[in-house]
């Protein structure tokens, strides 16, 4: 199993076979959790959506192509998942608003522990989600502006430009906190 191509593997998992579906996750569960922890900002998320990605995974192989390399395939599913996992957070975030008290002091936990994050995992967490995900991608995965594009279904100039506006906040988000 462990010569076998991702692809050949990804075709064989969605057919049932749990041999090639074991041999994928041993090979890109590690890469997978670092990619969901950096996407989500802390470890307990990304081990849950992580954990999630996986339970899914084997129905999901129904949908892989093989004109696709399986890990911009796998990177696609979990930017789907994370904004999945992020609409439904902002949900249940709305409905807590009229919790009182508790919700009050949940969320000035939240902020404390943020304020004890460094620098730039604050300043990530400021950016819009489409920002972040590309600098995640490109960065943090060091993938090509090209490969990047393919995993976010968006044009290498498209993430191009998300780059140059990610550089443009941090510099601007910095020389703000050098004022205060």
């Amino acid at each position: 199993m462990m010569t076998e191509q991702d692809e050949e593997l990804a075709l064989a998992a969605a057919t049932g076979d749990r041999a090639a579906f074991a041999a994928l996750l041993s090979r890109h569960y590690d890469r997978l959790f670092a990619f969901t922890f950096r996407l989500m900002g802390n470890r307990a998320d990304a081990e849950d959506l992580t954990q999630d990605i996986c339970a899914a995974l084997p129905a999901k192989l129904q949908s892989f192509r093989v004109d696709a390399r399986f890990t911009t395939w796998l990177y696609r599913v979990a930017v789907n998942a994370a904004h999945d996992r992020r609409r439904r957070a902002a949900t249940h975030a709305k409905a807590a608003d009229s919790w009182g008290e508790w919700e009050v002091n949940r969320r000035e936990a939240i902020r404390e522990e943020a304020e004890a994050q460094d620098w730039l995992s604050q300043a990530m967490t400021a950016l819009p989600d489409e920002l972040r995900d590309t600098v995640v991608l490109v960065l943090g995965e060091e993938l090509t502006q090209a490969q990047a594009g393919e995993v976010l279904g968006l044009s290498e100039g498209t993430v191009a430009w998300r780059m140059s506006e990610v550089k443009k906040r941090l510099r601007d988000m910095r020389a703000e906190e050098d004022a205060i």
